[in-house]
């Protein structure tokens, strides 16, 4: 009797044991989409859309998965790299920022394979990118480099896909550093690195902005104040009155056709709006204030009820047609051309009737090649001016100028 106690007291804790050892071994993601790759896929597609929160869930779940899993540690150090990017607050970047580096280290001493090593520098180059600390272009520089000297097998690349991708976000990182000629000739290189690719389409839109900063660049000296205003894909009006003072030196050129120096000297703006206390334009919007340009003046706000400048509105491209249009019969003097082209009955532009407010300003600019219409004949009045449009717009008019 004692022995088949003593057997079965055996058998519930031998059972005991394997079930003890079995928990350990069970695998902690069993159903078929609940696996590392899955969610690392996804949280980098989540980062691509900038969904942080939800890359963020799905690195970690991958981690859970898989402990160890070197690519969510990467996607993890990105999610940081947009949070300290983001975050103003010293203090908090600071900790965010010891995030990063921890999540690259464990991404780094993981790393193995060429495969494995290529995604963890093109992290690094994404990283420094927009984090962009002290002397972050060259190392980025250094991260690429390496990624030239792996044999890398592309359909082992989890998420890139293909080795291009690394001359994308190089180009990526040439574009944050203002050098768009550099930038411009790394989506080049994807573009012709295959026909069709993961990256390819990216880096076609990418090399059109480029190509068009490049082209609106050239033959002028640009300076800080243009080469950042470039790079945007809409302008607002304080950036229009920097680039305008600061790029075509409009205060200047306007002195100059005004002949008593005490003159110019009694010349302010009426007032400074409330709004521009604390722009970081502020003195060149005074200027355009002192000088009257139309198109640029202070707006009634009804929530307010006064006159604001309005600094962080979007410029459209027929209040950009209206502003040159002024610049110019300010510079030449001749006031024919604010009626030029009214009374047409027909217009060359399926979009804008020759009765409309835009359509004189408009006819200046194209017939003068300051501003171009699309290739549809459109000239797309209500879209927002893109920095290579207005840095082009103002190479233009300065040659225009110069005709006079």
């Amino acid at each position: 009797m004692k022995r088949k106690i003593f057997i079965f007291l055996l058998g519930i804790l031998s059972a005991v044991i394997v079930s003890g050892c079995g928990k350990q071994h069970v695998a902690k993601c069993t159903s078929p989409e609940d696996n590392p790759q899955h969610h690392y896929l996804r949280g980098m597609e989540a980062l691509e859309q900038g969904k942080l929160d939800v890359a963020k869930e799905k690195f970690d779940r991958a981690l859970f998965c898989e402990e160890g899993f070197y690519p969510a540690y990467s996607g993890l150090a990105i999610v940081s790299a947009y949070k300290v990017k983001a975050q103003p607050d010293p203090a908090f970047s600071a900790v965010e920022n010891k995030r990063v580096l921890d999540y690259v280290k464990k991404a780094g001493k993981k790393a193995k394979t060429d495969e494995d090593k290529f995604d963890h520098y093109l992290s690094v180059i994404r990283i420094n990118t927009i984090i962009d600390g002290e002397d972050w272009l060259s190392k980025t520089v250094d991260a690429y480099d390496l990624t030239k000297e792996l044999k890398v097998d592309e359909k082992k690349l989890f998420y890139y896909q293909g080795t291009e991708a690394a001359q994308y976000f190089m180009g990526l990182a040439y574009l944050e550093a203002l050098e768009f000629q550099q930038a411009r000739d790394k989506f080049a290189a994807v573009l012709n690195a295959k026909r069709e690719g993961k990256w390819h389409e990216k880096a076609d839109k990418a090399w059109k902005k480029t190509d068009n900063i490049v082209r609106a660049m050239g033959g002028i000296t640009v300076g800080d104040v243009g080469k950042k205003i470039a790079v945007k894909d809409s302008i607002t009006r304080g950036d229009l009155a920097a680039l305008l003072i600061d790029e075509l030196k409009l205060d200047k050129l306007f002195a100059g056709r005004i002949p008593a120096a005490g003159q110019i000297d009694k010349m302010k703006a009426e007032f400074t709006p409330a709004d521009i206390l604390s722009n970081e334009f502020k003195d060149e919007i005074l200027t355009i204030l002192k000088w009257k340009v139309r198109g640029l003046e202070p707006k009634y706000d009804e929530t307010t009820k006064a006159y604001l400048f309005k600094p962080v509105d979007v410029v459209k491209r027929g209040e950009m047609a209206l502003i040159l249009e002024d610049v110019l019969i300010k510079l030449t003097g001749d006031e024919k051309i604010a009626s030029a082209y009214l009374g047409h009955e027909r217009s060359p532009f399926p979009d804008i009737r020759p009765t409309a407010t835009f359509y004189n300003a408009v006819m200046n600019m194209t017939s003068r090649s300051i501003m171009e219409s699309e290739l549809s004949g459109e000239f797309r009045v209500d879209a927002p001016v893109t920095g290579a449009e207005s840095l082009l717009a103002v190479r233009m008019l300065r040659q225009k100028i110069n005709i006079y």
